[in-house]
């Protein structure tokens, strides 16, 4: 735990085509952590719509941020875009170098991954996505939270809360991560039990997967070229 009289800077990485709950999510239980600030970062400072057209507007580009006591990447459609985009790596792996915590939530891991940071590391990501964890030298962990060291990977969407809650334990003390909790009155109670594909019903999980297919297979072709540059054998 960080002493609460040592402040904490939080950054977010922002960008088009984000999955705004990756993001707002823990954004929420940051916002409430004694004597810390949370600040937004897009590519080039300029605002960004998510992949539902919310309008999100950062604090500045990433040039201008600070070194991070906390990096946190949201994922999204539009991670796609950015595994090849240096600028943005090159900041990914000079903020890790210096960070506390590095926390990602969702597909915000493949963006690490191509910034050669999950090397070694246990992991997870969205459940359609986490079978390509390996091409980036990480290894997959099908849990909804995985903490490695001082990194801590949620898997998908919601699951950031949840991750953003095990992280401010860590940063703050449970204590003040309960408190938080209760103000947000977290206690979900979903409506049906189609929050995995796990317990989804076999026809949803193939619905979603039809749905996706094309982001899906664009998503695997990018991975097998990254683990190729890095030369990473899968065997799959």
């Amino acid at each position: 735990m960080i002493p609460h009289d040592q402040p904490l800077a939080i950054g977010s990485l922002l960008f088009e085509g984000i999955d705004q709950i990756d993001l707002t999510g823990p954004f929420e239980v940051f916002g409430r952590l004694p004597n810390s600030t949370v600040r937004l970062y897009s590519p080039d400072g300029a605002p960004v719509r998510d992949v539902r057209g919310l309008r999100l507007v950062p604090d500045g580009a990433i040039a201008e941020a600070p070194q991070l006591d906390v990096l946190h990447v949201p994922g999204g459609a539009g991670q796609e875009a950015l595994m090849r985009n240096e600028a943005v790596l090159g900041w990914l792996r000079d903020q890790a170098a210096g960070a506390r915590m590095v926390f990602s939530v969702c597909t915000g891991a493949l963006i690490l991954g191509a910034a050669g940071l999950l090397r070694g590391r246990r992991a997870t990501t969205y459940w359609s996505a986490v079978d390509l964890l390996p091409h980036f030298g990480a290894t997959p962990v099908d849990e909804r939270v995985v903490i490695d060291g001082d990194w801590v990977f949620a898997a998908g969407v919601t699951a950031g809360i949840d991750g953003a809650l095990r992280l401010a334990a860590i940063l703050r003390g449970e204590e003040t991560a309960r408190a938080i909790q209760l103000m947000m009155q977290y206690a979900p109670e979903p409506p049906f039990d189609s929050g995995s594909p796990h317990t989804a019903l076999p026809e949803t999980v193939a619905a979603v997967r039809a749905a996706s297919a094309v982001l899906i297979a664009r998503r695997e072709a990018t991975a097998r070229a990254i683990a190729h540059e890095f030369g990473i054998v899968t065997g799959a």
